[in-house]
């Protein structure tokens, strides 16, 4: 029996490598050899991931999660106006770090909320650009939530309850650069020939970070006044894709500086919110928020400022059909709650894979995004592409929906959550729906179509 065990292990370990390449495989620290590591099979399949922004700037829950910045550098009149009408004159934006209290945050009861999202990975910020960490990180001095406010590990608190209640994988946001930070503001002032905020504090942070609570999607962010070469970026990849704890699984995004933007890292997010018109070269992620103002939680957010449950199927369908991860981002409170109205759109889109998710995990983009005759049907295929999936936005007038695009022999249409639909193929194919409300869904609907001619 050892013996065996022993065996499995082996072959366990072999697979594992296997992922990201060659068991074994050392990356240099160029982009050329760091671009040739295959992505990890585990992010092409997961599809839909949620967001969670969360800091200090959940305190003053106001404008967006870029407030410091905005009120002190900007000087941006609504925030003026905001800090002059709510607080002292003398108070600072580290003032506020002792109301960044978490008293009611459960990580359990968040990670019951992500598994019914559908979602099979969570990217949290660790920290921001306002350089606050929600870790005890012993680069960040009093500036973080084990010192000050909560004073609890956050990160290590959801990683722990995420891996032991769900499936869901484990990812953190992290900021390169942090706006006030004297080594960054040096080494900006020696217009970046100088790098002792990277040598001294983000290099030795990342790494803290990594080998402490092994992510397995590090998302980069804060980059774009300095190129790679700067932050040193190929150095930390290399390590990271070699050397570190996560080397077989993790993926990280493209924002490793100015010059890496939409052209390195395991995908790309060239932007908040990219959505291109055509599948690109390379896996991407489309990163949006469900608030249309704000990544952070704010107060002042009206129901009309949020994007309904229809807003966010639109999205994940146009978003699958060509090849991409749709990110959701909900913001915590201070206390450390979701909101009732942010809980309910991810316990909805949950619902809504419980029924279709055929349709979007581990599938792969088509030959047609969308139909030819109805543009808000969106296509996607099955890994060994002998399923062709058609995600429909819009019930069809009089219960007959019409698709250009594909061509079917013989072919058989289920509706998932449903079941089999009539189908007639002329020029066009024409599948007869049920009668509105017959169906597990109110929004957005799926096919499962087999028949399709070479």
């Amino acid at each position: 029996m050892p013996g065996r065990r022993w065996l499995a292990v082996v072959a366990l370990a072999f697979v594992m490598g296997a992922v990201a390449g060659k068991v074994g495989t050392r990356y240099q620290p160029t982009w050329e050899s760091l671009d040739t590591r295959p992505l990890p099979q585990w992010y092409d399949d997961a599809k839909v991931g949620v967001f969670i922004h969360w800091g200090v700037y959940s305190v003053p829950s106001f404008g967006n999660e870029w407030f410091w910045y905005d009120w002190i550098t900007e000087k941006k009149d609504k925030y003026v106006k905001f800090m002059k009408s709510n607080y002292p004159p003398n108070f600072s934006y580290q003032d506020f770090a002792k109301d960044f209290t978490a008293e009611l945050f459960d990580a359990k009861q968040w990670a019951k909320i992500l598994n019914k999202s559908g979602a099979k990975y969570v990217v949290l910020t660790s920290k921001h650009h306002e350089g606050f960490t929600l870790w005890p990180s012993k680069y960040s001095y009093s500036w973080n939530a084990k010192d000050v406010g909560a004073h609890r590990d956050l990160v290590g608190e959801l990683a722990a309850a995420l891996r032991s209640n769900t499936n869901i994988t484990f990812g953190l946001y992290h900021s390169l650069y942090e706006w006030f930070h004297p080594l960054w503001l040096a080494d900006k002032k020696n217009n970046f020939t100088t790098q002792n905020f990277v040598n001294n504090k983000i290099i030795p942070e990342m790494k803290e970070l990594v080998n402490t609570y092994r992510p397995d999607v590090l998302w980069s962010d804060g980059d774009w006044e300095a190129d790679s070469k700067y932050w040193r970026s190929c150095d930390f990849l290399a390590w990271l894709y070699s050397d570190s704890p996560v080397k077989n699984t993790v993926v990280t995004n493209d924002r490793w500086g100015r010059d890496a933007q939409c052209k390195h890292g395991d995908f790309l997010n060239c932007q908040d919110r990219y959505l291109p018109d055509v599948p690109p070269a390379k896996k991407w992620e489309n990163a949006m928020t469900v608030d249309r103002e704000s990544w952070g939680y704010r107060r002042e957010a009206s129901l009309q400022d949020y994007l309904g449950l229809s807003d966010l199927l639109r999205l994940l369908a146009k978003t699958v059909s060509l090849g991409g991860n749709l990110v959701v981002n909900v913001g915590p409170t201070k206390e450390g709650t979701i909101a009732p109205l942010l809980e309910e759109r991810l316990l909805q889109l949950g619902d809504w894979l419980a029924v279709n998710g055929e349709a979007v995990y581990r599938t792969k983009p088509w030959t047609s995004a969308n139909d030819t005759l109805n543009p808000t049907v969106y296509y996607t295929q099955s890994a060994d592409s002998k399923t062709l999936y058609a995600l429909v936005m819009d019930w069809p007038k009089e219960n007959i929906l019409r698709l250009g695009s594909p061509r079917l022999k013989n072919p058989n249409i289920t509706l998932l959550g449903y079941g089999a639909l009539e189908v007639s193929v002329h020029k066009e194919v024409e599948i007869k729906f049920p009668k509105d409300g017959e169906t597990r869904c109110n929004q957005g609907w799926a096919l499962r179509i087999s028949g399709l001619l070479p």
